[in-house]
């Protein structure tokens, strides 16, 4: 299985994001032309080689070449993701990093998300860091992602609401559920949006699981500091998983006195903070009440924020935590171009051999209100076309 490790003994923002994806590989040019098909003005990013402490890698400036709205809400992040040329994927995550801060955000401020007025974030640095954190993850079509221990730093930071403490509060919010410390340098080495893209993307936190690495990339920050050198540090690798499995956890808990609308809701928010499935059961429980389990499969290092989400929004009192072997296909995701335009294409594989492939569900569902198409019947025929150009192998 491949995987992105994250390696954050000096924290992580965007652009320091940024550079490790590019001294990974990802091509500057490649990225530069995704990032143009958002539609937007005032912007230009610089790379260049630096070095921290004897280490050589690659810093990334966004640079402002316009006059910039520094306040934008929620709409108008989506309205520009949503009406860009984009591929779905990367509309999809990255419209996922900005949920994390908004409701991190709406929190943190006592108001409904779709209230929350982006300050920093909304300014367009930010928009070309989280875009382009969503461009360079797809490109590098890894399985999953596994994070370190997370340095947060310390002392107080200046924002729009004035001098904070590190970290930020929104920060503060995101980060629950990962592994982190504090203190090792005196300044804010996490920003909301570098520990977004983390709790967007990472499927482990904490220790690393063993992995064979491949390649590794730097991205400099923008400080000089004498004790830590201003550094993310990421490895491509391999890991056994495909072969072996992996540890998981089951949470779950009965539940018999809330209103079983609520479920869609707690369902979704499960979902956006790492849930890797989420279903109910109904079962009967004592004195014959009819009642729910509601279970969630997770990865070790996110129960934490996925118990929060069932104690706050539920009304549960008590989880059970269960862990289990897991042992999954490995899947792999490209875009074909079809009749009906872009859809996502997902393969799965069991020891390298493919044994299924599907388009995705939300692309069909996409098209087919756009052009007012049945659903199956755009299923079937971009199906039917996988198969019969041997796409998709026929069973031996």
């Amino acid at each position: 299985m491949k995987i992105l490790y994250y390696d954050c003994f000096s924290g992580i923002s965007g652009d320091m994001n940024l550079g490790a994806m590019l001294d990974l590989g990802v091509s500057k040019s490649f990225l530069i032309k995704e990032l143009g098909k958002l539609n937007i003005k005032g912007w230009k990013i610089a790379a260049e080689r630096d070095q921290r402490h004897g280490i050589e890698g690659t810093r990334v400036t966004v640079k402002i070449t316009g006059t910039q709205h520094h306040h934008r809400n929620l709409g108008d992040i989506e309205r520009i993701i949503d009406r860009s040329k984009l591929d779905t994927r990367t509309k999809e995550l990255s419209m996922k990093i900005f949920m994390k801060v908004a409701r991190a955000e709406a929190l943190v401020h006592g108001i409904p998300v779709e209230k929350v007025h982006f300050h920093e974030v909304g300014a367009i640095d930010s928009i070309i860091d989280i875009v382009g954190a969503a461009i360079c993850f797809n490109s590098l079509d890894v399985d999953e992602v596994h994070v370190s221990p997370v340095e947060l730093g310390g002392g107080f930071v200046k924002c729009e609401h004035g001098t904070l403490p590190v970290p930020a509060p929104a920060t503060a919010e995101i980060i629950k559920g990962m592994s982190v410390k504090a203190g090792g340098v005196n300044f804010e080495a996490t920003t909301p949006t570098g520990a977004a893209i983390l709790s967007a993307l990472g499927k482990r936190f904490g220790s690393p699981a063993g992995f064979t690495v491949i390649k590794t990339g730097y991205g400099v920050g923008q400080k000089e500091n004498p004790d830590v050198p201003n550094l993310l540090r990421v490895f491509l690798g391999e890991t056994e998983e495909e072969k072996s499995g992996h540890d998981a956890l089951l949470l779950e808990c009965n539940i018999d006195d809330m209103n079983p609308e609520f479920f869609d809701y707690i369902s979704e928010k499960l979902f956006d903070a790492g849930a890797s499935d989420v279903y109910i059961t109904n079962i009967i429980m004592k004195k014959g009440r009819p009642g729910n389990v509601l279970n969630i499969i997770c990865e070790p290092g996110t129960e934490e924020k996925l118990k929060e989400i069932i104690f706050t929004e539920s009304t549960s009192v008590g989880i059970r935590s269960i862990p289990f072997r897991k042992d999954t296909l490995v899947r792999k995701f490209e875009v074909r171009k079809t009749i009906y335009g872009n859809v996502t294409i997902k393969r799965s594989y069991y020891k390298g051999r493919q044994v299924s492939v599907k388009p995705e569900y939300e692309d069909i569902k996409k098209i087919a209100l756009e052009k007012g198409i049945p659903v199956k019947e755009i299923y079937n025929n971009v199906l039917a076309v996988l198969v019969n150009t041997n796409l998709f192998p026929t069973s031996r």
